[in-house]
C-alpha cells in the first residue's frame, strides 16, 4: 500500500488548549479534502483502507481511515498509537510499508501510506494454490529480513499471516499491517497479550504463557508451510481441533519437498519456544539455515535479486490484484469531509501526537 516531525491537525475555531506545539516542521494543513478517494482496497475492525489520489501533485496513496468512536469504544487507542509509532520506526527497511504522514479530524484518524498494488500474498496463493520452493524461499527471506529489522528495534510483529504481506508492483514483499506489534520487547524480554489469527497462533500464545520474539518465527513457519502445502499446519475448520493440533499433535510434512525446507519448517514450528529456530541468535539463525543458501542477503536487502513473479501492474492506480470484495464497495463521502465541530477533550487527548509528516530523507 504506505521524513520526520509531529503535527496536530486541529481545525476548530474554539480554544486551542488541546493543540500540541510541534515545532517548525509541523504541517497543520493536511486534511481529507486534499484527496480524491477512488476505491476501497481493504477493511478492518476500525475502518477502511482507500486508494486515494492527492489533488495537488497527483500521487497515489493507500489511506487508512479509522473511526475514533470505535477505537475509543473498544479502548484500543494505545494500540493505534503503537501502530503509528512502529510505522515511524519502520521507515528505513525496504520490505516495510512507508508512512508518509498522518493526520486527524474530530471523527477520524488518517494514515497516508505507500499504495502497494501487486496484491496480497494470500490473493496470489489462493489463485495458484501453492508456490514452488524457490518462490517461497524468496518471499520467506524478504519477510524474515523485515522481521529481523523489527526485532533489532525491540518490536515483536505478531502478525505474519498472508493477508498482512503485500506484493509490490515489482514483485517484492511489503509488510503493511502493524496493528498487533508490541514495542519494547528486549532480546530476553517477554509479553503476554493474547492476540493474532487462529491459524497462526503459536502454542505458547494459546497456553496464555509469556512469549518472546520467537513467536514471530513460529508465524513465519506457518506462512512458509502454507506457501508450500496450500494450508497452514494443523489447519481445521473446527477451531478447537486446530488449537489441539497446534498444542499437541506432531507436525506433518507431506512428501515431495526438499530436506532443506522440511528442516526449516521443523525448526520454525517447534512447539517449545526455547528450542525453536531463532531462540538463541534470532534472525541470524534464520539467515544461516541451509534452505537460504541460495540467498545473498545483501543483494536481497538492496532488491538486486529478480523477484520470481511479476504482477504486471498497469499503473500507479491499478487495482487488478485487489480483492473485488473490497473494490466493489462504494466509497463513503464521509471519508473526505472535515467536520466543523470539535472533538471532545477526551477524544482529542486520546490521540495527542498522532499526526506526523515525513521528510524527504527519512527513507534510505
Amino acid at each position: 500500500m504506505p521524513t520526520s516531525c509531529f503535527v496536530m491537525c486541529k481545525r476548530s475555531q474554539s480554544s486551542s488548549h488541546n493543540d500540541v506545539n510541534l515545532g517548525p516542521s509541523a504541517n497543520p494543513h493536511a486534511r481529507p479534502t486534499d484527496f480524491d478517494f477512488l476505491a476501497v482496497i481493504g477493511k478492518g475492525t476500525f475502518g477502511k483502507v482507500l486508494l486515494a489520489k492527492h489533488k495537488a501533485d497527483g500521487s497515489f496513496y493507500a489511506v487508512k481511515v479509522l473511526q475514533k468512536k470505535i477505537i475509543l469504544k473498544k479502548k484500543e487507542q494505545k494500540n493505534i498509537m503503537a501502530e503509528r509509532n512502529v510505522l515511524l520506526k519502520s521507515l528505513k527497511h525496504p520490505f516495510l510499508v512507508r508512512l508518509h504522514y498522518s493526520f486527524q479530524t474530530a471523527e477520524k484518524l488518517y494514515f497516508v501510506l505507500d499504495y502497494v498494488n501487486g496484491g496480497e500474498l494470500f490473493f496470489h496463493l489462493q489463485r495458484e494454490r501453492c508456490f514452488s520452493e524457490p518462490r517461497a524461499r524468496f518471499y520467506t527471506a524478504e519477510v524474515a529480513s523485515a522481521i529481523g529489522y523489527l526485532h533489532s528495534l525491540n518490536i515483536v510483529y505478531r502478525s505474519d499471516k498472508q493477508h498482512d504481506v503485500d506484493v509490490s508492483r515489482c514483485g517484492h514483499v511489503v509488510l503493511t499491517d502493524f496493528g498487533l506489534c508490541k514495542e519494547g520487547v528486549e532480546p530476553e524480554g517477554t509479553t503476554s497479550t493474547f492476540c493474532g489469527t487462529p491459524e497462526y497462533l503459536a502454542p505458547e500464545v494459546l497456553r496464555k504463557e509469556p512469549y518472546d520474539r520467537t513467536v514471530d518465527w513460529w508465524c513465519l513457519g506457518t506462512v512458509l508451510y502454507e506457501m508450500i502445502y496450500s494450508l497452514p499446519p494443523f489447519y481445521s475448520r473446527d477451531v478447537g481441533e486446530m488449537y489441539d493440533g497446534i498444542l499437541h499433535k506432531p507436525l506433518q510434512l507431506p512428501p515431495g519437498k526438499s530436506n532443506a525446507v522440511s528442516s526449516l519448517l521443523v525448526g520454525l514450528l517447534q512447539k517449545d519456544q526455547h528450542r525453536r529456530l531463532g531462540a538463541i541468535a534470532d534472525f541470524l539463525e534464520i539467515k544461516n539455515h541451509v534452505f537460504f543458501t541460495p540467498i545473498n542477503w545483501d543483494d536481497l536487502y538492496h532488491k538486486r535479486i529478480t523477484p520470481p513473479y511479476n504482477p504486471n501492474v498497469r499503473g500507479p492506480a491499478d487495482t487488478q490484484h485487489i480483492d473485488p470484495e473490497f473494490t466493489r464497495e462504494m466509497v463513503s463521502g464521509s471519508v473526505s469531509r472535515t467536520p466543523e465541530f470539535t472533538a471532545s477533550a477526551s477524544a482529542s487527548n486520546a490521540f495527542n501526537g498522532f499526526s506526523f509528516v515525513a521528510t524527504e530523507d527519512s527513507f534510505l
